[in-house]
């Protein structure tokens, strides 16, 4: 049989991309993640290397510079890197997702101003949708721009802004009041650009201290504290306000894709983890991988690493295709997230007292899945989304 997690009828292109990507996971980030994740340092250095291979450009059309690939090369080229740092995956996904909006739903002139500068990483962007108190309730949300001439003048706070400190430009949600029924036609999503940094960035816009995290170190997570910030009207995405949740649902199905593909990542990490240390261990006299005990949890391991993969991809080609897959992308999230953590504790399990130590792989992969669980919504709004595509597909006529 092939290696798990293998996907079929890839093009030559992407083969080739996902071979240099590999290649570069295994010589640039699996050596140092260890000695970065324990001391929560950023990457910089395999940051700009991924800048060298036109990463943050991958699927911004060649026309602003870009390589144009499809969102199921992302999706394994995200897979390829959480297996080697989950923290590195971070770095790239909320700027494919800013990149991706700007391209769906922009104005001509935003996508001229941006997509060039994002593809070769000079622009970095962040995504911000998350309040204090928020949790999933998005069209709760409170931070508020009033329009002010040809300006809207911004006040609140939002959270969990991951490359909140290193970004240079966030798509952000906020309610703009613009007097419609329904709670979400009143969002609104603006393009900050601002410095990367901390403390007060801009005139009215603070950027605090990293937030401390049980895993997902080396990124930056923070939050955004708006203070009477004035932008222009023409940083509206699309130049139209009130498009905003719809726009930021766009972004979040891609996000979905993307946490389940850095799930896949942690999985077939976990789970090589698991496959070699069990042929060296040896108990009563020969490797622990010819124990029943061991082998059968091996092969529970690696079928569920290879169905979170398939439907992974599955969620990404019906994104290419131009198809809905809110229910698909939920599927994977759901699926691949759950398994992680599923796998990851079966490895550590496997690793027995050495897994406990910080000497060992699994250690970091064990505070990495968590936020998996709940990362792009949690486990129960993925099953909210689901039931609710399966009862329209499926409901009664009447």
């Amino acid at each position: 049989m092939a290696r798990l997690a293998q996907t079929a009828d890839l093009t030559d292109v992407q083969q080739e991309i996902l071979s240099t990507v590999r290649s570069f996971v295994d010589k640039e980030i699996i050596p140092h993640a260890q000695e970065l994740e324990h001391a929560d340092a950023y990457p910089q250095e395999i940051v700009d290397g991924l800048k060298e291979l036109g990463i943050f450009g991958l699927m911004i059309p060649e026309e602003y510079g870009g390589l144009g690939e499809s969102l199921l090369t992302y999706a394994l080229v995200v897979e390829e890197i959480a297996r080697g740092w989950m923290s590195v995956s971070g770095v790239i996904n909320t700027h494919f997702i800013v990149a991706y909006m700007i391209r769906q739903h922009g104005t001509q002139e935003q996508k001229e101003h941006f997509l060039p500068r994002m593809a070769t990483g000079e622009v970095r962007g962040a995504f911000s949708m998350s309040e204090p108190g928020l949790g999933s309730d998005v069209a709760g949300i409170r931070t508020k721009a009033v329009r002010d001439g040809d300006s809207y003048v911004i006040d609140g706070q939002k959270m969990w802004l991951t490359n909140g400190g290193s970004s240079t430009l966030v798509a952000t949600l906020v309610r703009t009041d613009l007097g419609a029924q329904k709670a979400h036609q009143n969002l609104t999503t603006f393009l900050v650009e601002k410095p990367a940094g901390f403390g007060t960035v801009a005139p009215g816009l603070t950027i605090p201290g990293k937030i401390d995290k049980m895993g997902y170190k080396g990124v930056d997570t923070t939050e955004l504290v708006f203070d009477g910030y004035r932008i222009g009207a023409d940083t509206v995405l699309g130049g139209e306000p009130g498009r905003g949740f719809a726009q930021m649902m766009d972004g979040v199905e891609v996000g979905r894709v993307n946490v389940a593909a850095r799930a896949c990542g942690i999985s077939i990490r976990a789970f090589e983890l698991a496959v070699e240390y069990a042929q060296q261990r040896e108990t009563f006299g020969k490797p622990i991988a010819q124990h029943q005990a061991i082998a059968f949890q091996l092969a529970e391991m690696a079928t569920k690493v290879e169905a979170a993969h398939l439907m992974m991809v599955n969620a990404a080609r019906l994104k290419d295709a131009g198809k809905r897959n809110d229910v698909e992308a939920g599927m994977a999230k759901l699926l691949a997230s759950e398994y992680c953590a599923e796998v990851t504790t079966q490895s550590f399990r496997i690793h027995g007292g050495y897994g406990y130590s910080k000497e060992y792989e699994i250690e970091r992969l064990m505070r990495e899945a968590p936020f998996l669980l709940i990362g792009e919504g949690t486990s129960e709004i993925q099953k909210t989304i689901i039931s609710r595509g399966l009862l329209k597909e499926y409901g009664l006529e009447r």
